[in-house]
């Protein structure tokens, strides 16, 4: 016998004299197995189960491209320009970098001008109800050395 394959099985005779198997969820109950041989049959069970999302499996083309369609929803939540900038330009980036590890790909997510989400960011704010917009923030109290500017001795007169 292979001196590893001793070496394993003794570790886990070891761990059956402990009882550190004992108690496992699903102790004594057959496996959900296909009639047909699947060697996938895990995975499909996940799927089936719901315990993994479908959507982490898409080819990461199809998920820019879905982020894109979806871009007035996500806009809406933000709350300035700037971000809806920052957004476009993140976006832009995830979609180069996609790009450049899958050069021969036929599907191809836009690419987004942060101009452009900037102007759509302000048509998604436009249609917006007014009793859905945001709470103003609060008024920060500030000290008398705050409101006199940058100058720290103030005017002397």
């Amino acid at each position: 016998m292979d001196p590893d394959v001793a070496r394993v099985e003794s570790v886990i005779d070891q761990a059956i004299a402990r009882g550190d198997f004992d108690d496992l969820p699903g102790a004594g109950q057959p496996l959900d197995l296909p009639a047909a041989h699947d060697p996938d049959w895990w995975i499909n069970q996940r799927l089936a189960d719901g315990t993994i999302d479908r959507q982490a499996l898409l080819p990461v083309v199809v998920l820019l491209r879905k982020e894109y369609e979806d871009r007035d929803a996500t806009l809406a939540e933000l709350t300035t320009e700037r971000a809806a900038r920052d957004y476009a330009e993140d976006f832009t980036a995830r979609v180069h970098e996609d790009r450049r590890r899958n050069p021969f790909q036929r599907m191809l997510a836009p690419a987004w001008e942060p101009d452009d989400a900037a102007a759509r960011w302000r048509q998604v704010r436009s249609r917006r109800a007014p009793d859905t917009a945001p709470a103003p923030a609060p008024v920060e109290e500030t000290t008398g050395a705050e409101r006199r500017g940058w100058w720290p001795f103030g005017r002397r007169g």
